[in-house]
């Protein structure tokens, strides 16, 4: 009896043990799956303009801001959906543009906002209804916005018209490239095409061109320092007037009045990779001989910002002594000056030891910085 008692209770104590065993193997913490990310890439050019994406190459969506893999997923997209973007709402179901990122690229696109299928409070193919009516035939070339009105498009129609026909450097080039005008039906461009003045095909050599490229016997090159381009210089070359601004802005703003190297120059966004080999052999880019300032002859109510970023102050700190003399009215004394917030002191002192200061067009305007 006592035997059975201790058997029983022997095979309890092994259950006991095999079940805390499997309990503590069991209640192992789990390594936690690591959390899926999508990542956007916020490198976005500061200076974007209007660009179909149908034109863009590999470089220029990485100039947009999106990494290499990215750009692959985009490019095979629209492989997929037969080798064109027809509309931003297509463009938006690519996977490897995030929400945010198309809303920061979205009113750049020039692309329709939705299918020939689907209805839009954009631009639609409802004026085929309205009809239009050709008078002869015409060089579309030649056609302002008013012209196009008068054969029955809208004014937003004709503006977009337009605004195409100067995306493509000013000319329609072939009525290929015109029937590519995503504002004109197919219905209306059969209307169209036996009266426009146009070749039928595109030619050979720009055929494949990007947004920034033009017929290239219409661009005369010549040498040329990209320091010294106005916005009609930019044109002569090729760019829209948009795409001028954009470099020229590029240049001023961005590079604070000039590119330093080529390298400088092919960053900026709407220079297609193709259009900077085009123009390179013309590049000279010449060095600025900078003259020194003479500090000791540089008076301190007439310094400039860029005159103390040059003596080696930084940006903070000029700022601050050109923000307080402008307060003052000019500085009665140069121990104002020290008195400025935000400076290098020791810096400051260095420059008021040299320079002069000319007090005789100054107010009697003084302000204590103790209060």
């Amino acid at each position: 009896m006592r035997k059975n008692y201790y058997r029983k209770l022997a095979l309890m104590v092994t259950l006991l043990t095999v079940l805390l065993a499997f309990q503590k193997y069991t209640s192992r913490k789990k390594e936690p799956f690591p959390e899926v990310r999508f990542i956007t890439n916020a490198a976005m050019p500061a200076n974007l303009s209007d660009f179909d994406p149908n034109t863009l190459d590999k470089d220029q969506w990485q100039k947009l801001g999106f990494s290499e893999k990215q750009t692959a997923t985009i490019l095979k997209y629209k492989d997929i959906v037969g080798g064109k973007f027809t509309s931003k709402e297509q463009l938006k179901k690519c996977y490897a543009i995030s929400e945010e990122k198309f809303s920061e690229l979205a009113s750049f696109i020039l692309l329709p906002e939705i299918g020939e299928k689907g209805n839009s409070k954009g631009f639609t193919n409802s004026y085929g209804k309205k009809g239009i009516m050709i008078s002869g035939k015409f060089n579309p070339d030649q056609f302002s916005a008013n012209d196009w009105l008068k054969i029955g498009f809208s004014e937003k129609q004709a503006e977009a018209i337009i605004k195409y026909r100067n995306y493509l450097g000013g000319s329609f080039i072939s009525k290929e490239k015109f029937k590519e005008c995503f504002i004109i039906s197919p219905e209306n461009y059969s209307k169209l095409a036996p009266y426009l003045l146009l070749p039928e095909k595109t030619p050979e050599n720009i055929r494949n061109f990007g947004k920034t490229n033009t017929v290239k016997s219409k661009i005369q090159y010549h040498p040329f320092d990209p320091n010294q381009l106005d916005l009609e210089g930019w044109k002569a070359f090729g760019f829209s007037e948009k795409q001028a601004i954009t470099i020229i802005s590029y240049r001023d703003r961005n590079l604070r009045g000039s590119f330093k190297s080529l390298d400088d120059l092919q960053k900026c966004f709407v220079i297609s990779a193709e259009k900077f080999h085009e123009m390179k052999p013309y590049i000279r880019l010449q060095e600025k001989q900078q003259e020194k300032t003479d500090f000791s002859k540089t008076d301190l109510n007439t310094i400039t910002f860029k005159q103390l970023i040059e003596f080696g102050l930084d940006e903070r700190s000029a700022g601050s002594i050109i923000g307080f003399r402008k307060k003052l009215g000019g500085f009665m004394n140069k121990q104002q000056i020290l008195s400025t917030y935000n400076i290098d002191q020791d810096l400051v002192q260095k420059l008021i030891s040299i320079a002069p200061l000319n007090t005789s067009g100054c107010s009697s305007v003084f302000i204590s910085r103790s209060t």
